[in-house]
């Protein structure tokens, strides 16, 4: 293995603003306690109260997302593995990413519902979250209500942005960005 470039690391992640990365398998106990450090981050940094709820909550649906949809897949631990970064942009926004292995076809649904998403404003996105409340529930569905991903909308600043890299099993790393 290569030694590691520690110093070109914090170089680089000090020029980004990265305040927290992760990247490796998740696990309900790793998402709670990643989170701890991040609520800790966005005390020491001052984030409006606010904004450091939106945060949060906007990491913990992704991660939650990540872990339950590897473990639907019955994925192996090395399958199920997430990329979690949390930063600052130029204008001082917190920006969460993150990002997990998925079936191609799965990749391109969610991105198509969340390029769906991103066109809508704050009142379309609302009416939106309302009209999915009230949808009935199918009782043998594997996956939640789909109100975790209009919600991560209705949080962020800006649209979601989403992107897939396609893999040569029939796999594909999607990558999800929120601006808060």
């Amino acid at each position: 293995m290569q030694s590691l470039d520690l110093f070109g690391m914090r170089e680089s992640f000090n020029q980004q603003q990265i305040m927290l990365c992760f990247n490796g398998p998740i696990s309900r106990s790793l998402i709670e306690e990643i989170g701890n450090a991040l609520r800790n981050y966005l005390l020491a940094d001052h984030a409006h109260p606010s904004s450091a709820m939106d945060v949060f909550g906007v990491y913990i649906e992704l991660t939650q997302n990540i872990r339950h949809y590897s473990q639907l897949h019955g994925w192996s631990e090395q399958d199920s593995t997430a990329t979690v970064v949390v930063a600052r942009d130029s204008e001082g926004h917190y920006v969460v990413s993150a990002g997990n292995l998925v079936l191609q076809a799965d990749g391109e649904a969610l991105l198509a519902r969340i390029q769906s998403l991103a066109g809508l404003d704050k009142a379309e996105l609302k009416a939106r979250y309302k009209e999915q409340l009230r949808l009935p529930r199918d009782a043998g569905a594997s996956t939640g209500a789909g109100l975790g991903l209009i919600d991560i909308a209705r949080k962020s600043s800006a649209p979601l942005r989403a992107s897939l890299r396609q893999l040569a099993d029939g796999r594909a790393f999607v990558s999800v960005r929120a601006v808060i």
